[in-house]
């Protein structure tokens, strides 16, 4: 499974108030329990680091946290595609424990 290209429709945040994702200080972290449980957080924080927003809580993560993943990693050209490749590989993964489980179980 692909990530999702019409993320912001399926977003949790959608139908909140926008302006609690702009916020500074503590408050932020009441803005990032949003994205906790929220379906399309990858999408989201690929978005936001691909286009280099500067502002609010995307992703779940700060605008600080955000700058200091793009120094981390300047070799990254695309998220979203890092992202998609590591949704492959954990999936590939389970898969193969899932098979090896019910091998084992029989």
């Amino acid at each position: 499974m692909g990530m999702i290209t019409d993320w912001p429709s399926l977003a949790a945040c959608q139908n909140g108030d926008p302006d609690a994702l702009f916020v500074q200080g503590a408050e932020q972290n009441v803005a990032k329990r949003i994205c906790r449980s929220c379906p399309v957080r990858y999408e989201c924080l690929a978005d936001a680091l691909d286009n280099r927003i500067e502002f609010g809580v995307w992703g779940g993560m700060t605008e600080r946290e955000r700058r200091a993943l793009l120094r981390r990693h300047p070799q990254v050209t695309s998220w979203r595609k890092m992202f998609e490749a590591a949704m492959k590989k954990n999936a590939k993964e389970k898969a193969g424990k899932d098979k090896i489980l019910v091998t084992t179980a029989n």
